[in-house]
């Protein structure tokens, strides 16, 4: 049944290109320097608005984003990366050399390979005088391609201790591009990773445009000014969101002198409102939620600013 429905989804998509749009994918990452600054609220507000976009978590080692959009998982695949050692135990003898030159402590009693230990290395494939034990990838963890209310969702999970995630962003922007140019969608939203790690230099790696979503605070200024230094050293447009800008008014000021300094152009200040969260505990878009609220209207005035930054995409 499950590859019945998956044939039928990547026929619809197939068939989507006789009705293909006039230009190429504009591509908008929404980033931020550190965690809770609500870039996965702006980017869910940003995918209701019509009209239909395609929608992408690049956040794998802590996806969210799901959780708003509630998706109807279409197709699953496994995601491999990496090496893990197997031991057959049927050529093992015990001669215990595997597990003197580990330098990991991952050969277990009874010759078994803890897989939160192995690094993949090949030591013990080079010491084992039986030619017991073989590298073979690892299971890392599973990408989806779902649809939801607000268009086509494409997402992944990275299992716990998995590394390689900056692989599994790249994985998940390329088959969303993919699929926003065999529909014929103009527009890819990606809820970035927060940081300046491989991730972020993996979801922003050849990206249209970046939004820095950033809060009034003294580690969301230090943490905007290195992921902004980032997004230049890319070559990336940019520009930023202050979110909660009205929790700390002089704060505010700061993170607009700053942007100033930097060339940076600061598109939208978001203030606080309790609608966001009761529409994040309702899984919900604040559009949703709160439809004439102010918070909406200043969501709507970011929205518009965003659309003229973003450059015009090169096919």
């Amino acid at each position: 049944m499950e590859e019945k429905a998956e044939a039928i989804f990547w026929g619809k998509i197939h068939d989507s290109r006789t009705i293909k749009g006039d230009g190429p994918v504009k591509e908008l990452i929404v980033l931020s320097g550190k965690g809770g600054t609500g870039k996965t609220t702006i980017a869910a507000f940003f995918a209701a608005k019509p009209p239909q976009k395609v929608l992408a978590d690049a956040d794998v080692d802590a996806a969210d984003l799901f959780i708003l959009l509630e998706p109807q998982v279409r197709m699953k695949r496994e995601f491999r990366s990496g090496q893990l050692a197997v031991i057959d135990r049927d050529l093992c003898t015990g001669c215990d050399r595997c597990r003197e030159f580990c330098r990991f402590g991952a050969i277990e009693d009874g010759y078994s390979v803890d897989p939160m230990e192995c690094e993949g290395c090949g030591v013990c494939t080079l010491v084992c005088p039986e030619r017991a034990v073989t590298l073979r990838q690892r299971e890392s963890g599973e990408w989806y391609v779902s649809e939801t209310r607000f268009g086509p969702f494409v997402h992944a999970r990275l299992r716990p201790g998995e590394e390689n995630s900056g692989k599994l962003v790249a994985l998940v922007r390329h088959h969303a591009r993919t699929l926003a140019e065999e529909r014929g969608i103009p527009w890819l939203i990606v809820d970035g990773p927060p940081g300046i790690g491989c991730p972020v230099i993996s979801a922003m790696a050849g990206a249209g445009a970046a939004l820095i979503v950033t809060e009034p605070t003294p580690s969301g200024l230090h943490d905007m000014r290195r992921v902004a230094e980032l997004a230049s050293q890319m070559r990336v447009p940019k520009a930023v969101c202050i979110n909660k800008w009205d929790l700390n008014p002089e704060m505010a000021v700061e993170i607009e002198n700053l942007c100033r300094d930097l060339g940076m152009e600061v598109v939208g200040k978001v203030s606080y409102d309790e609608n966001v969260p009761r529409a994040l505990m309702a899984r919900k878009s604040v559009l949703e939620w709160a439809p004439q609220s102010k918070v909406v209207k200043e969501l709507d005035s970011l929205w518009e600013r965003v659309q003229e930054f973003v450059p015009e995409a090169v096919a």
